[in-house]
């Protein structure tokens, strides 16, 4: 993403309590292990069906870490954006929902 684009998205204050952060690295923490994992079955050989599991692991790890910062963004980020008059906020987030799902 060029920089001209990073610092349009980031014309509001974002407002993001330590307990969701903990929570969505949390989840990071999850989805990171489970493709070390995968990287270690596939160099080893393994059963690609149990590979595709462990896949699965991951890919479920990061929606669901993609639903909790769309529902903080929306709950948090927008609502004072919105309250500052920034429309371009929800626009903005409007794009990259679309492109998550």
């Amino acid at each position: 993403m060029e920089n001209k684009n990073l610092e349009d998205m980031h014309r509001y204050a974002h407002y993001h309590s330590a307990e969701e952060k903990k929570k969505q690295l949390n989840r990071i923490a999850k989805a990171t292990g489970h493709l070390q994992h995968v990287k270690m079955m596939i160099e080893n050989d393994e059963d690609c069906a149990q590979v595709l599991m462990q896949l699965s692991a991951v890919d479920s790890a990061l929606r669901n870490l993609g639903k909790e910062i769309i529902n903080e963004h929306m709950t948090h980020c927008i609502a004072h954006a919105l309250e500052d008059g920034d429309t371009k906020a929800v626009e903005e987030f409007q794009k990259a929902v679309k492109k998550f799902i």
